[in-house]
């Protein structure tokens, strides 16, 4: 099970939660999720194994799913939206203690939003390389990308 993070460990080092998909109570699956170095990995398949990654500072949204079986066993569903282009929404599914799960990788978020200095502008799409040049007054957001800007949230 996951080991707890302090806010102040902001560059944390090594794995600082990892479990696997589980069924009903028992984590016979060949689907394992960790956070490491401010990253989200998804690690799934036997024969044929496929990772995906997402940095923390990427998601969006974070909410939690449980259906009575999840309820009665334990378990729950994380729904991570994100910015990732890969993987819009990450489900880590049957989680074993989700509602303390889901508080950790909200603050692990926050803590790697702090840490990498992200601005609004960048969840939304206009991205580090525009918000510092609209700052330094050099070049205009039409430079960088032809057409419209996007609405303003």
């Amino acid at each position: 099970m996951g080991e707890e993070i302090r806010m102040e460990d902001r560059e944390p080092k090594g794995i600082v939660w990892q479990d696997r998909k589980h069924w009903m109570w028992f984590p016979f699956s060949f689907t394992k999720y960790r956070i490491e170095n401010g990253r989200l990995f998804v690690e799934e398949g036997l024969l044929r194994t496929e990772e995906n990654e997402c940095l923390l500072y990427r998601i969006t949204d974070i909410s939690l799913e449980r259906t009575l079986a999840q309820k009665l066993f334990g378990t729950g569903t994380i729904c991570l939206t994100t910015r990732d282009i890969s993987d819009k929404v990450i489900y880590l599914k049957n989680i074993v203690n989700s509602k303390a799960v889901k508080q950790q990788i909200s603050e692990m978020v926050e803590a790697a939003r702090i840490n990498s200095r992200v601005v609004g502008r960048e969840m939304y799409g206009m991205g580090r390389d525009a918000s510092l040049h609209m700052e330094d007054g050099g070049i205009e957001y039409e430079d960088i990308h032809p057409g419209p800007p996007p609405d303003e949230l």
